[in-house]
């Protein structure tokens, strides 16, 4: 550019003068060839009129004669001469034009050179690094920076190859041709990162190519990259770090929580007085509530470190919602309230997603409610959302509900609706925020309504696809259209959604909750089906059955639990069948669609018979080892085991467990079984389990089923434990009924992968 513009510049002034003194040349040589010829006439002329006077010596006409030639001579010049004149006059004309536009000219050159100058300044202005190159790499143009970064003046740089040196990192060509790439210099301030842009471009009026180089000071974005990649490995560091440090509270923790939780079990199984029972109840009680909130906090502590992991699989809707109701319905019984579920039949029976985080977000929401309700009920719904194949959860509870100005924050960390000393309920504010993270993590959303006084309503949508093949059959439905079915309870929770899941199957359905007006109601007209809740009392139970039309074939009573020793007194007073609360819409379907009106139904007892064959099986006595260096623990393990009809040892070091394991094998008396816990003295049991299975692979004999033991929950260690060769995985503490499901699934007469 510093070489073109003047070039450019002096071309339109060269050219206007050459014009004009071409004109000129021409006019001058026309001039003189034709004044010379008129001359050279004239002339001749003349001497031939001397000669002839001189010759004749006649004067008179002679001069006559002379006079005419002359003027003759005269005008035919003048002739001549006319139109070199005009011609004159039209260079003249012309030179002017050529004036006037040499004058434009000028203009437009100082324009030129104008905007030269602002475009240099401009360049210069930039603070970037800029510079041309020919095709052999010589420097045809550097602005100021250029020249300052290199240390060297413009005019050394001309026609040089100054390269500024210091690596490169790959060069990288955009589909223009651009080629860029970063360059770090080495200068006396420090080193410095350019960012360059190489592009070609036409040069001059020859139509040849040069390399335009733009670079510019990336340092400041570099050092902070640097800084955001040390900070990044300070934080993965750091989660490490954490993770290290809850895994070992964690297991230290539960280590001890094990032995409380698992003697109060035990204790609780022996003769107690009443008030010892009440001892140990609240013992267990404060356990429970110990190993919750370290759950929450574990749960919390993966989440923040991004190791919230997913595993969609198929799974019942139905099945999700009853098993968190049936878990919590021992704290609503305790608290004298309702808790019920609700899956609408538009839903497919089974969908893909992830039940145990769902149910984790359930038992959160439905606990809350639970925790924050002294009357009513809780009731949970399922149903279709907005969105295809999306799922709308609905936790409704009847307690104190959340004012405006904390719903806000109700689902930040360690938030609560109460707050101060003197709040009410306990806990630590991680529920809801776990919850919330959870349902994020689906693709979900989660929110609030409540009204202070009233009661809550916490709901949340995620996505679920429907499973392919779906395993679980669908719930049967009974042919109910046009029954009519009555419903006496005091609570409306439980009674509302058993009324609308028999409407959605037909039935006409009316719920009362006092027994005089259901008495009043009874012979208003003709009803099929009568349900009464136990919860009104004996005698008010025992009235409406026995105001009963004996048209009425089926009489339902609702029981806790707990009233299940009340059967025989409820069944003589003409109740046909019960319903245990909460109540399954699988019984509920089971107990309209059976053909008789016996008081046992065939699905109770089809349980009662398989956990009867499930007792038999796993009260086979099984030969099982148990590695475990945690005396309270191994005492806890032996109590369980032997309670379970097995035969337990113990080893307390995983070299123990290895040498008695090869010990029994050799004296013809195999373990059945082996409990590793994973954290012992000596040898691991991560190791043990290898060389347990390197030597049966050796040997090439029956593969021991091996259950791991251990306090840590994170999903690393159920994989190490996997990995090394175990077969199944139990978390501490450890209770009577995990234990009993983890050998029956375990010892389960199928093959075993080696």
């Amino acid at each position: 550019m510093h070489s073109v513009l003047p070039t450019m510049r002096a071309l339109p002034e060269t050219f206007a003068k050459t014009h004009v003194r071409a004109a000129f040349d021409r006019l001058a040589r026309d001039v003189v060839v034709r004044v010379g010829i008129a001359i050279i006439a004239l002339t001749i002329t003349l001497v031939y009129l001397v000669l002839a006077l001189n010759t004749a010596g006649a004067a008179g006409p002679t001069l006559l004669l002379y006079a005419t030639l002359t003027a003759g001579i005269a005008a035919a010049a003048c002739g001549a001469l006319a139109p070199l004149v005009r011609r004159n006059r039209l260079l003249q004309g012309e030179i002017s034009r050529l004036e006037e536009q040499l004058e434009d000219l000028r203009d437009r050159n100082w324009e030129i050179r104008e905007a030269e100058e602002r475009a240099r300044s401009f360049l210069e202005a930039q603070g970037d690094l800029i510079a041309r190159r020919d095709k052999d790499g010589h420097i045809t143009y550097a602005n100021d920076a250029f020249c300052a970064l290199a240390g060297r003046p413009r005019e050394e740089l001309i026609g040089g190859s100054c390269s500024l040196g210091g690596p490169g990192a790959d060069v990288v060509v955009l589909p223009d041709g651009t080629a860029i790439h970063d360059q770090e210099l080495r200068t006396e301030a420090g080193p410095r990162w350019i960012a360059w842009r190489e592009v070609s471009v036409r040069a001059g009026m020859c139509g040849h190519t040069e390399t335009q180089s733009v670079g510019r000071d990336v340092t400041n974005r570099v050092l902070a990259e640097h800084a955001l990649a040390d900070a990044r490995d300070q934080a993965d560091s750091a989660n490490r770090a954490k993770s290290r440090f809850l895994a070992m509270v964690s297991h230290e923790i539960r280590t001890p929580m094990n032995g409380i939780l698992g003697m109060a079990e035990l204790v609780m199984d022996t003769s107690l007085t009443p008030e010892q029972m009440t001892y140990v109840r609240a013992i267990k009680t404060s356990g429970d509530t110990l190993l919750s909130l370290i759950e929450e906090i574990l749960d919390f502590s993966k989440i923040e470190a991004g190791k919230l992991d997913l595993d969609a699989r198929p799974f019942a809707l139905s099945t999700l919602a009853e098993e968190a109701v049936e878990l919590l319905s021992p704290r609503a019984i305790d608290k004298r309230i309702e808790i019920a579920s609700f899956v609408d039949e538009r839903l497919p029976t089974e969908v893909i997603g992830d039940a145990i985080r769902l149910r984790q977000v359930l038992l959160n929401l439905a606990g809350n409610a639970v925790k924050f309700t002294e009357k009513g009920g809780v009731a949970i719904t399922i149903e279709p959302g907005f969105a295809p194949n999306e799922v709308n959860f609905q936790v409704r509870d009847t307690g104190v509900g959340i004012v405006p100005e904390a719903q806000g924050s109700i689902f930040e960390e360690f938030e609560q609706a109460e707050g101060g000393a003197n709040r009410k309920f306990g806990g630590t504010g991680l529920g809801l925020a776990i919850s919330k993270r959870i349902v994020e993590r689906m693709g979900g959303r989660i929110g609030v309504e409540s009204v202070p006084g009233v009661g809550s309503t916490f709901s949340f949508a995620v996505t679920l696809p429907r499973a392919g093949s779906e395993s679980a059959p669908p719930l049967p439905t009974p042919h109910l259209v046009h029954s009519a079915i009555l419903i006496v309870a005091p609570g409306q929770t439980e009674a509302q959604l058993i009324a609308r899941r028999l409407s959605a199957w037909g039935a006409q359905t009316c719920v009362i909750a006092d027994a005089l007006v259901a008495l009043a109601l009874l012979p208003e007209r003709t009803w099929d089906t009568v349900i009464v809740d136990r919860a009104l009392g004996a005698e008010a139970t025992e009235s409406i059955v026995r105001a009963c039309d004996r048209a009425i074939t089926r009489k339902l009573v609702l029981i806790a639990p707990n009233d299940r020793d009340d059967l025989a007194a409820l069944k003589t007073a003409g109740f046909t069948g019960y319903l245990v609360k909460p109540v399954r819409g699988t019984s509920l379907a089971a107990r309209f669609s059976a053909a008789d009106a016996a008081f046992e139904r065939g699905d109770e007892r089809e349980r009662e018979a398989r956990a009867r064959r499930a007792n038999a099986d796993i009260n086979n006595a099984l030969a099982i080892l148990v590695a475990e260096d945690n005396d309270i623990n191994a005492l806890l393990a032996r109590a369980l085991l032997a309670k379970l009809g097995h035969r337990p040892s113990i080893a307390t070091t995983g070299t123990d467990a290895v040498d008695s394991w090869i010990a029994a094998r050799a004296a013809g008396t195999p373990y059945d079984l082996v409990l590793m816990d994973v954290h012992m003295p000596d040898v691991d049991g991560i190791e043990a389990t290898r060389r347990i299975r390197a030597t049966e692979a050796q040997e090439a004999t029956r593969r021991t089923p091996i259950i791991a033991l251990t306090a840590n929950a994170f999903a690393e260690d159920r994989e190490a434990c996997l990995a090394a060769g175990m077969d199944a995985f139990l978390t501490k503490p450890l209770d009577r009924e995990r234990l009993a499901e983890a050998l029956t699934t375990v010892m389960k007469p199928a093959p075993l992968a080696a």
